[in-house]
C-alpha cells in the first residue's frame, strides 16, 4: 500500500510515519513529488492497520496498491521519472535517440560510427561488447576489449555509452566503462542479474522479453527498483507472434499502456522488433506519436558486412534522415529533439 502525506505534512510527520511502518517489519520507499510526498510500504511484516496509519499526523490517505508491481506503478509515483542523459532528461519533453551498431567489432568501427551518429543528432551511443546469440558459433562480442573501445568513443565524441550486461559477474566491469546498463530481452527474467544491476545504482535500460507480458516487464523493473535504483528505462522491442513477415511484432499498444501504468520512461526499439531496416523509419515515427520517450536504433557503417544484425541496421545517412523527420514530428506531439553540436572530424 501507499501512504499519501498531506501538503502541510512536516519532515517530522514523515519521519514518524516511516518509523511506524518499519517498526512492524516493512520496508519503505519515499517518493517526493512536486505536490505531495508518498510513502510506499513494501515487503511482508505484521498486519497493517490502515486506520491507525491514517490517524498519524500529516497523513492524508492510506491506499492499497492494486498491482503486484508497487514502486514501478503510477499510484506510488504519480510524476514522470526523469533520468539525466547527455544534457537532457529522458522521460521529459526531450526525446532520447540512442544509436550505434549491434556489436562492437573493432576500435575503428565503433569510433567512426560514434562520430557519424553524433553528427546526425544522437543522444547516446549503443554498442554490444558481450553478445547473447542464438548460435554458439556466432560472433559473441569482444568482451572487455569492446568496452574499452566504447569508452574511447565516448571520450572522443562526448556521447554516453549504452551497453548490454549479461551476467552478475560482469556488472561491475560494465559499470566501469558504460553510462547505461542494458538488460536484453533474453535476460529480462534473469533475477540474479536484475538484483545485481539494482544494487549497482547504475542507470538501466530494461528490454521486454520477446514472450513477456507488460505486467511481467514491470515486475522485472520492480526487482531493480526494490534496491532503490530508480534510474530505470523500459524498452519495447517487439514480441513473438505467429507473424513471420518481420523478425518480431512491434507492440505499439505497449507504449501508452506502460506510460499510463508506470512513471518510468519508455524507449522504443524498432530495429530488433522488425529485423528489416526498411520498416524502421515508419515504426519509429509511430512510436514517438504513441508517446515513447525515445528510440534505440541500430546503425552500422557497412551493414552488409556486419558481424551481427546487419539486416536491420540503418546506414548513417538513413539514420540522419530519420532524425530529421523525428525532429519535425516531435513538436506536434509536444516533444522536441535536442541535438548537440557535431564533433570535430577525426583523423
Amino acid at each position: 500500500m501507499i501512504v499519501v502525506m498531506s501538503t502541510t505534512a512536516t519532515a517530522r510527520d514523515i519521519s514518524e510515519v516511516i518509523a511506524r511502518i518499519r517498526s512492524i517489519g516493512y520496508e519503505v520507499h519515499l517518493s517526493e513529488g512536486k505536490e505531495r510526498t508518498i510513502i510506499g510500504v513494501i515487503g511482508r511484516g505484521r498486519p497493517l492497520d490502515r486506520e491507525q496509519l491514517g490517524l498519524l499526523p500529516g497523513v492524508q490517505d492510506v491506499v492499497p496498491v492494486s498491482h503486484p508491481y508497487k514502486i514501478a506503478s503510477r499510484e506510488y509515483h504519480p510524476d514522470d521519472t526523469l533520468i539525466p542523459l547527455n544534457g537532457i532528461e529522458v522521460g521529459g519533453p526531450n526525446l532520447a535517440i540512442i544509436a550505434g551498431p549491434c556489436a562492437v567489432e573493432s576500435r575503428e568501427q565503433i569510433i567512426e560510427t560514434a562520430y557519424a551518429v553524433k553528427e546526425a543528432g544522437a543522444t547516446a551511443l549503443r554498442g554490444g561488447a558481450f553478445k547473447p546469440r542464438t548460435s554458439p558459433y556466432s560472433f559473441q562480442g569482444l568482451g572487455e576489449e569492446g568496452l574499452r573501445y566504447l569508452a574511447e568513443a565516448r571520450e572522443q565524441t562526448g556521447l554516453p555509452v549504452v551497453t548490454e550486461v549479461m551476467e552478475p559477474a560482469t556488472v561491475q566491469v560494465c559499470c566501469d566503462y558504460a553510462d547505461v546498463l542494458q538488460i536484453g530481452a533474453r535476460n529480462m527474467q534473469n533475477y540474479a542479474l536484475l538484483h545485481a544491476v539494482g544494487e549497482s545504482q547504475h542507470p538501466v535500460l530494461l528490454k521486454r522479453g520477446m514472450s513477456s507480458t507488460i505486467e511481467e516487464l514491470l515486475m522485472a523493473a520492480e526487482y531493480i527498483l526494490s534496491h532503490g535504483n530508480m534510474r530505470v528505462m523500459l524498452c519495447e522491442r517487439g514480441i513473438r507472434t505467429f507473424e513471420t513477415a518481420t523478425r518480431n511484432t512491434f507492440d505499439l499498444n505497449a507504449i501508452p499502456v506502460l506510460k499510463q501504468a508506470s512513471h518510468l520512461p519508455v524507449i522504443a526499439d524498432p530495429s530488433h522488433a522488425l529485423g528489416k531496416w526498411e520498416y524502421v523509419e515508419s515504426v519509429s515515427m509511430g512510436a514517438i506519436a504513441a508517446g515513447a520517450d525515445g528510440l534505440i536504433l541500430e546503425v552500422h557503417m557497412d551493414p552488409d558486412h556486419a558481424e551481427s544484425d546487419g539486416r536491420q541496421s540503418l546506414k548513417p545517412e538513413r539514420f540522419a534522415a530519420l532524425v530529421s523527420k523525428i525532429t519535425q514530428l516531435a513538436p506536434i506531439v509536444g516533444r522536441k529533439v535536442t541535438t548537440h553540436s557535431p564533433a570535430a572530424q577525426h583523423g
